[in-house]
């Protein structure tokens, strides 16, 4: 009996590439709003009279309900529920509307006393009423951004399992990254031209065609779970399984082993020394450099070229010969290396080539850890509770990324004391980094003990984490 073989669009590659195409196209500007303030500290001073501690609360506001309200683990149990591209319209919605409001914070008419201005001002008034809107905004798109990374996760597994997926994956986060690049390259000059509100109404916008290519990506998802549902009509079996792996709350239980937990952490510790750094760095090296803010966004924006290029490489390896375990090894060992750079670097040495070595090692590692960490989440939870696995990893991970600028800003003003009041005169400050370096540093420390236990586990228990991801056809 010859058996029947069934196909769809996911067995085409024009038809999942261009899927990854659509997801990513909304990453890409979703990483543009995340870090459009991140090169406007200094102007933030001037215009809005911003300390580094203010700016620190704004950053960190990003993950505020997705930490307390918990929302990031309702995205994911939502997601398992209600598919992908429900998910992803939720989502695209989310951050429009956050960053409408965030848009709305930091604009002349707001701070000029528009609508809402004497209710923010009228309590707690060391935080600026703008700071206070921009916090409410932000933190409504850090929900819509979050859950939008924990729709596509899964999404690519569903379109990638089996096949190219930690390229897949890849070739994702380079796509963000490149958003990453743009805005440290695009937001410091739209502000010089129109002021602050310029680039964040700009990276609004964009969000509002990030939006629409979430839609567009509807209609893949759509024709693929209608042709994997024919496929499953036709055969008792399938039907069968099927039934058994429908979402239900008690299957997360099982999602917490050991080694989810270690993954989650070393994620947490990883991210918290890069994200929350990006936002910090072009005033770090305006102050060791003596650069304009334009000159260090531009040298910053070097960081994610080198994860442009090389974590689809990474993924590609990884697909075809593994060792995800050794890579999250060496990553957190080369964001030490970058941030000891920064932090214990002489004044006197710290020169451009100095600089620009550690943003490139500093991108390297940010292709390594990546690359590797999110294709092996499949190899530790079942499919169908994929999505919340996600959610609770991203969750973990918001814990870190909401406290850590909180805590860099209170060290960046604590370890140079006198800002606030220098900032109020109206004043050019140059500050020390070194403690808020160390603590990045630390992180990594941290990370990389993680990293070593994971592979001591996966070599225990045989995960897989360092075999490949392709699953080669038997002759």
């Amino acid at each position: 009996m010859v058996e029947k073989i069934h196909t769809t669009l996911r067995d085409s590659s024009v038809a999942r590439w261009s899927a990854l195409l659509l997801l990513s196209a909304t990453m890409f500007v979703a990483y543009m709003f995340i870090d459009v303030l991140a090169p406007l500290s200094t102007m933030l001073e001037t215009s809005l009279k911003w300390t580094p501690a203010t700016f620190g609360a704004v950053a960190g506001s990003e993950y505020f309900l997705n930490v307390f309200v918990l929302f990031l683990i309702f995205a994911g149990i939502i997601l398992d529920r209600i598919g992908v591209r429900r998910a992803a319209l939720v989502a695209g919605s989310l951050m429009v509307i956050g960053a409408s409001i965030k848009l709305y914070g930091i604009s002349d008419y707001f701070n000029a006393g528009g609508f809402g201005y004497n209710f923010f001002n009228s309590f707690w008034t060391g935080f600026p009423a703008s700071a206070k809107v921009a916090s409410i905004g932000f933190a409504i798109f850090g929900c819509g951004v979050e859950m939008a990374g924990v729709t596509v996760s899964k999404g690519i597994v569903k379109w990638f399992a089996g096949k190219e997926l930690a390229l897949a994956m890849g070739l994702e986060m380079a796509i963000a990254r490149l958003g990453v690049f743009a805005v440290f390259r695009l937001s410091p000059y739209l502000a010089e031209k129109g002021g602050v509100s310029l680039s964040v109404g700009v990276g609004t916008l964009l969000l509002l065609i990030g939006l629409l290519t979430f839609s567009i990506y509807f209609f893949f998802d759509k024709k693929l779970d209608l042709q994997t549902k024919a496929m499953r009509a036709e055969e008792s079996s399938n039907e069968e399984k099927s039934a058994d792996e429908e979402f239900k709350i008690r299957d997360l239980k099982a999602v917490f082993t050991r080694t989810f937990i270690v993954v989650a952490g070393l994620c947490v510790l990883f991210y918290s020394a890069i994200f929350p750094f990006q936002k910090f760095a072009t005033g770090m090296l305006e102050s060791r450099l003596g650069m304009t803010t334009s000159e260090a966004s531009n040298l910053f924006s070097y960081f994610p070229i080198g994860a442009m290029v090389l974590t689809p490489l990474l993924g590609w390896f990884i697909d075809n010969k593994g060792k995800a375990a050794t890579m999250l090894m060496l990553g957190s060992l080369l964001v030490i290396v970058c941030h000891l750079i920064f932090a214990l670097t002489p004044a006197e040495n710290f020169t451009f080539v100095v600089a620009l070595g550690a943003i490139i090692v500093l991108g390297v590692s940010f292709s390594l850890v990546p690359a590797s960490l999110w294709p092996s989440v499949p190899k530790l939870v079942d499919n169908k509770v994929l999505g919340s696995a996600y959610s609770i990893i991203f969750w973990i991970q918001n814990i870190g990324l909401m406290l850590t600028p909180i805590l860099i800003g209170w060290a960046l003003k604590e370890s140079n004391p006198g800002i606030a009041e220098q900032i109020a005169a109206g004043e050019a400050v140059k500050y020390n980094y070194t403690v808020p370096m160390l603590i990045f540093a630390g992180f990594g420390v941290a990370a990389l003990l993680l990293a070593f236990y994971l592979k001591t586990l996966d070599k225990k228990k045989g995960y897989g984490l360092e075999l490949p991801n392709i699953v080669k056809k038997e002759a």
